[in-house]
Formats: C-alpha cells, sequence, structure tokens
C-alpha cells in the first residue's frame, strides 16, 4: 500500500492525501508537480526513474489505511544530480 507522504521531498509543500499535485517514482519518492516539471525535469534525483501522478485514495479507506505523517524533507542539490537529469531527461521512462 502506498504511503501517501506528506510533503514534497524538494520544497516542503504539503500533499495531502487528495492532492492532485503529488508525484511519484517506483520507488515513492514523493515530489510536487511543479518540482518535477520545472527542477528535476522528470527524472527521480534518488532513483533516475521517472514521474507519475500519486493514487487518491478514497476517502472512506484514509481511516482504515492512513497517510504516513512521517516527511521527507530534502532539497534536492541540482548540481549533484545534474549527470544523471542530463543523461535521462531526454529518455522516456519506460526506455531509460
Amino acid at each position: 500500500m502506498l504511503e501517501l507522504r506528506p510533503v514534497c521531498e524538494h520544497c516542503n509543500k504539503s500533499l495531502p492525501p487528495a492532492s492532485v499535485e503529488a508525484m511519484i517514482c517506483s520507488f515513492e519518492c514523493t515530489f510536487c508537480m511543479a518540482c518535477v516539471e520545472e527542477v528535476l525535469e522528470n527524472v527521480c534525483p534518488n532513483c533516475g526513474g521517472g514521474f507519475v501522478p500519486r493514487p487518491i485514495r478514497p476517502k472512506e479507506k484514509l481511516e482504515k489505511y492512513p497517510p504516513t505523517s512521517k516527511a521527507i524533507y530534502k532539497p534536492v542539490d541540482i548540481v549533484s544530480v545534474s549527470e544523471m537529469r542530463e543523461k535521462y531527461r531526454n529518455i522516456e521512462p519506460e526506455d531509460r
């Protein structure tokens, strides 16, 4: 089950369970849509994968299956991930 992490790892923007701005990679690294598009160029700085919109858990399931309260906030050092971003940004995620 997805953790539904509460914030963008880069900018710390709040991403509640119903947020349509939450984006995740296959390892559940969580970023807001603006950071994915404008900063990361659809390349996860942790794994090199691409991002997809995070699914929204139905409201009636949130009590039984609550989102995590553990926030991961570690702003991306753009310089240190620039090589990986350049390597993958023009390759579709399914071809990486």
